[in-house]
């Protein structure tokens, strides 16, 4: 009689274990751990600043901000030089490169319209992921910095394959896996998330690091505010005028008038904060960076990839 209740019991959580390992429960589970499907739809706009760092000698502050339904705002600055990419959400967007020598902010060509349009969606590729066109699918566990993770693998209306690891019991994302086009050709990229802290009752990652492979980390994000919903004027998104080829480190982000959830990154001691360095007394010469610098300087902000890839 004790086996065959054991045996009943057992066959009626086989079908529960089963569920609680499908691709579409994970994500369920990722996406309440970010704090819900409907805190996340509330958002309407979205304002990131803070550093980003290719090494100790190319580094500078960076601010994205996005507006529902896929506007997008860019810039970033280094060695007295500012970036700038901009999508109006619809069918135009913008960009400059300056590490290049090209100062003045162009339209995207076809290929980096399609880009764009992705990386500006501002739920990101899994929420509403059928709507998109998009597949999931579970590939099994694995190991993240020591952590079980499931792996998550996203394939694109475009054919595009990425893989989400979610931590096994926190369900926060811990690394994505996907490619970058460098020199026409398509490459590993491997991005770390970490540093997470409540705003406006959303977990964001404020510490991203992304290269080929965990031992060979290549860019570095720290992030310093999130803003929700801050006043954004429509006029940020379209087409640019050029930014000075030569000016100070400018303010991660312009001022809003209208009070929004925040949160910036904790005080830590003076020598190891990176919220407020001095401006560079002289900045290396000018011109471009070595051509792999400003490669990567040129794709280095991508908010579906790493920014937005947190949902």
């Amino acid at each position: 009689m004790k086996s065959k209740v054991i045996y009943v019991t057992l066959f009626w959580l086989l079908p529960l274990t089963a569920a609680a390992q499908t691709a579409d429960s994970i994500l369920d589970r990722a996406i309440a751990a970010r704090g819900g499907l409907d805190k996340i739809r509330a958002v309407q706009a979205e304002r990131i600043s803070g550093r980003i760092s290719f090494g100790a000698d190319a580094e500078g502050p960076f601010f994205v901000e996005l507006k529902r339904p896929r506007k997008m705002h860019m810039e970033f600055t280094m060695q007295g030089s500012t970036m700038v990419r901009v999508y109006d959400g619809k069918s135009a967007g913008w960009a400059n490169n300056p590490f290049a020598g090209k100062n003045n902010p162009e339209p995207m060509a076809e290929e980096e319209l399609k880009n764009i349009s992705e990386e500006s969606d501002f739920d990101g590729p899994l929420v509403n992921y059928k709507a998109k066109g998009n597949q999931i699918e579970l590939a099994g566990k694995d190991k993240v910095e020591g952590r079980e993770v499931y792996r998550l693998k996203l394939t694109t209306k475009n054919g595009d394959v990425r893989f989400y690891l979610f931590d096994s019991e926190t369900f926060l994302l811990l690394k994505w896996e996907g490619k970058r086009k460098f020199k026409d050709e398509d490459r590993p990229v491997e991005s770390y998330f970490r540093d997470y802290h409540d705003v406006g009752g959303l977990q964001f990652a404020f510490e991203i690091d992304s290269g080929t492979s965990a031992e060979e980390i290549s860019q570095k994000i720290l992030i310093d505010k999130i803003e929700l919903d801050p006043e954004i004027s429509d006029s940020r998104f379209v087409k640019p005028s050029a930014p000075p080829v030569a000016s100070p480190p400018a303010s991660a982000a312009p001022n809003s008038s209208a009070p929004a959830p925040q949160e910036t990154r904790p005080a830590e001691p003076p020598a190891a904060s990176p919220a407020e360095p001095p401006p560079p007394s002289s900045p290396p010469a000018s011109g471009p960076l070595p051509d792999s610098r400003h490669v990567r300087a040129y794709h280095l902000l991508q908010p579906d990839d790493e920014l937005h890839t947190m949902i």
